[in-house]
């Protein structure tokens, strides 16, 4: 999935040198996540579908934020949402974070209208890695 560039298009990793993206995902495999926080696997009828992840913003916070990535091939049929609204339910509801975040490139609409199909709503513009991105929030009393 993480080799596909359009899946990878919008988002910043050592996604085409295969000894560095092993050891990104080995490293976020061994990290040491909050209780209730981490990464899901996405499981469609057709298989493996992608990830959820809640976490702390690039692993350091304090701010937490929720992300998704899945196949090429299963894009548009609503996964993504679907498994999103699940974790962000746990997230606002059984953690009780007073907030969740997703900082998503202007240019990435499905994205952003998986965030606005979730509740959440643009709130800034933030510079990441080297760029600005389109700062997305909920919080605590809105519905996912």
């Amino acid at each position: 999935m993480d080799r596909d560039p359009a899946v990878t298009r919008f988002i910043d990793g050592p996604w085409a040198d295969p000894a560095a993206h092993r050891k990104f995902v080995e490293e976020r495999i061994r990290y040491d996540f909050p209780d209730g926080m981490g990464y899901w696997t996405v499981l469609a009828p057709e298989g493996f579908a992608g990830w959820i992840l809640l976490t702390p913003l690039d692993l350091r916070g304090p701010d937490i934020e929720i992300g998704w990535r899945l196949v090429r091939s299963l894009w548009g049929r609503g996964y993504a949402t679907k498994a999103a609204r699940l974790v962000l339910v746990h997230a606002l509801g059984t953690l009780g974070l007073r907030k969740v975040i997703t900082d998503i490139d202007p240019a990435n609409a499905a994205s952003a209208g998986v965030a606005r199909k979730l509740g959440m709503r643009p709130v800034s513009q933030v510079l990441y890695a080297g760029r600005m991105v389109d700062r997305y929030i909920i919080g605590a009393g809105r519905t996912a």
